[in-house]
């Protein structure tokens, strides 16, 4: 499985890179517009979105799978749309849901864990339909009254700790010894982030011998405001060098404080840097801790289109490591946005990955113990939930 994830991500990344590198598409000659017009009109796959909390413009996860989807639809001649619920609330998800399938939609395109509920009262009910789930855990459908993985259900779960490992070794490899963890709510895949930071961080300082000091915090939301900001502008006045925000749109409240001291932030989910530096100042965001939302994606309308979803569906499938190239895995820092420097170069982040993906390093996943008991040598200041 792990070899034709590893074929198809490298195949999504070639046509990703094809599809961005034009600002337009030439226009074609009448008789090559046909085919493809053709092809849309009998294709029996029709793909829909529906959005969990924010729009498709919130730079993380639903603009990435929106944007994901859309390109693949594109360049494969499919139909597609997205649906926004009228709220946040399972009944909204779940009248979505129905409402793309009423009007046809037979792929439905889900990012995030609170989709459990509405997957579990939907799938079983539309055996007929693909559901692709992205972050939906196996626990968060049992825990929504799932006895089983629905066999048109595939669901993509991330190994968060070892993106967030590589941030905070790259952090404090680069010089920075005052940190912080900004999560948004502390469930299990924004605590495996932080839980990774922490380790990640502790290495390099044991290598180093650097002081490090860490606050660690969550604002029990996935939005900035002005209290959040507050803090933060307690912890960045206070010496916070770098803080890892870590979910949806509150890096706004990190980037608002970091702005006024010229401190610096870290993204999450996907490159932020370009709507961080765009916002808030150039260079302030040294990396950003990823996930391969837009790979998954890809990869499992590929195998809706080529009629192999159902040898890959009925599971929920945990992505991290498949090379020990960087750039090549479901779990990496932005090679090309990352700030490397001379404690922590290009070549010694393909080191990092290569040593994780061999087994030299491991990464502690567990999300029922404290942060603090993640470290070794520094020292770590958790401040629980900030609201």
């Amino acid at each position: 499985m792990k070899k034709i994830l590893a074929l198809a991500l490298a195949l999504c990344m070639v046509l990703a890179l094809a599809a961005c590198g034009q600002s337009a598409a030439p226009a074609a000659a009448p008789a090559e517009e046909a085919p493809a017009a053709e092809a849309a009109a009998e294709s029996s796959v029709k793909v829909a979105m529906i959005t969990d909390y924010g729009d498709i413009t919130d730079q993380s996860f639903n603009q990435t799978t929106y944007e994901a989807c859309k390109a693949y639809c594109d360049a494969n001649s499919l139909s597609f749309t997205y649906f926004k619920p009228a709220s946040d609330s399972d009944e909204d998800r779940v009248s979505m849901i129905e409402k793309a399938i009423d009007e046809g939609y037979n792929v439905i395109v889900m990012p995030g864990y609170a989709f459990a509920p509405a997957i579990a009262s939907t799938a079983p009910q539309y055996p007929d339909v693909s559901f692709i789930a992205l972050d939906v855990s196996e626990y968060d459908l049992t825990s929504a009254g799932l006895e089983t993985i629905p066999a048109n259900l595939y669901s993509a779960v991330y190994q968060e700790e070892l993106c967030g490992y590589m941030a905070g070794y790259a952090a404090v490899k680069l010089g920075y010894t005052k940190l912080g963890f900004l999560g948004g709510m502390a469930v299990p895949a924004v605590v495996r982030y932080g839980y990774g930071f922490v380790q990640g961080a502790d290495a390099a300082a044991a290598e180093t011998g650097a002081d490090v000091s860490l606050n660690y915090a969550y604002g029990n939301q996935f939005y900035g405001d002005a209290d959040i900001t507050a803090a933060m502008d307690t912890w960045y006045g206070a010496g916070t060098e770098v803080v890892f925000a870590c979910g949806g749109g509150i890096y706004s409240s990190a980037a608002e404080a970091a702005a006024k001291t010229g401190g610096k932030v870290i993204g999450v989910d996907v490159d932020q840097s370009g709507i961080i530096d765009g916002q808030y100042g150039a260079g302030m965001t040294i990396t950003s801790a990823m996930k391969g939302l837009a790979p998954t994606v890809k990869t499992m309308l590929a195998a809706v289109q080529s009629g192999d979803f159902a040898s890959m569906a009925g599971k929920v499938e945990n992505l991290g490591l498949v090379s020990a190239n960087p750039d090549d895995n479901y779990v990496q820092l932005p090679s090309a946005t990352t700030q490397f420097g001379d404690g922590f170069s290009a070549e010694d982040y393909a080191q990092l990955v290569a040593d994780m993906f061999a087994g030299k390093i491991t990464v502690n996943n567990d999300t029922s113990i404290a942060a603090a008991d993640n470290a070794k040598v520094i020292t770590v200041n958790d401040q629980g939930n900030l609201k």
